[in-house]
């Protein structure tokens, strides 16, 4: 990848990337042109949807012993920063002594020894649901179940799950690095994701302030609206045309 990947982005007539983060990154690390990278965003698969009540009950009966919940969704290993999740949700059940969980979707990918020595002693751990691996019809009524997404990955170059709550009318809080501010804009909270207290602060802050988690949810809709798979399509037919034109 490092050898060849400046050779492919030089020899490439057209590049299409998923984000503006992703772009600048690519015209930075490999001094392409700006004009000659198109951003066709990603979209969120259609069966996040928002849940009705009974719904979402059904759900948390299943999952969280009946309790809200906060979700995180993706292959655990070290750059999805599971740990400092972890900490952070201690030291929030520590501000709060809530009945409120943490349900944790995704399949033990790599490097994950440090998560599961921690799974095993962290206090609290009960209060942790590891789900594992979902499909797409039991994960999108998890997502869409949540009280909000913690979703504090150390770099993304989208971050698709966040876009999936927010289709949910979900709230995220999301790291304030690489692509994820684009991706969640004013229907969610930015955390430094070095900072588990940070972390622990916007996921009290969402349990304190339910006006607060009212304005997000309602300011999802048009946040989701910048990412449509339909949009997309069209986006990426017209940087094909350019690489036609430039045949």
């Amino acid at each position: 990848w490092k050898r060849n990947t400046p050779l492919f982005a030089k020899k490439a007539k057209q590049l299409v990337t998923v984000s503006s983060y992703s772009k600048q990154d690519i015209q930075d690390r490999y001094n392409i042109p700006e004009e000659k990278i198109d951003i066709v965003y990603n979209g969120a698969h259609d069966e996040y949807v928002p849940l009705d009540w009974d719904e979402k009950q059904a759900v948390k009966d299943k999952y969280a012993e009946g309790c809200e919940y906060f979700v995180f969704a993706g292959a655990l290993h070290p750059r999805k920063n599971i740990l400092n999740l972890l900490k952070a949700f201690v030291e929030f059940k520590k501000m709060q002594q809530s009945n409120m969980k943490l349900v944790i979707v995704g399949r033990f990918a790599w490097k994950y020894e440090e998560v599961l020595a921690m799974k095993e002693d962290m206090p609290f751990k009960d209060d942790v649901k590891w789900v594992g691996y979902m499909n797409v019809d039991d994960l999108s009524k998890v997502i869409g179940a949540a009280y909000a997404m913690v979703y504090a990955s150390l770099f993304e170059g989208f971050g698709i799950p966040i876009l999936e709550a927010l289709q949910c009318n979900v709230p995220a809080i999301a790291s304030n690095t690489s692509s994820m501010p684009e991706v969640v804009g004013d229907a969610g909270l930015l955390v430094d994701p070095t900072n588990p207290e940070d972390i622990a602060n916007k996921m009290e802050a969402l349990y304190k302030d339910e006006a607060l988690r009212a304005k997000l949810i309602a300011n999802a809709p048009a946040q989701v609206a910048k990412f449509n798979w339909d949009t997309s399509a069209k986006n990426l037919w017209d940087s094909l045309m350019k690489c036609v034109d430039k045949a």
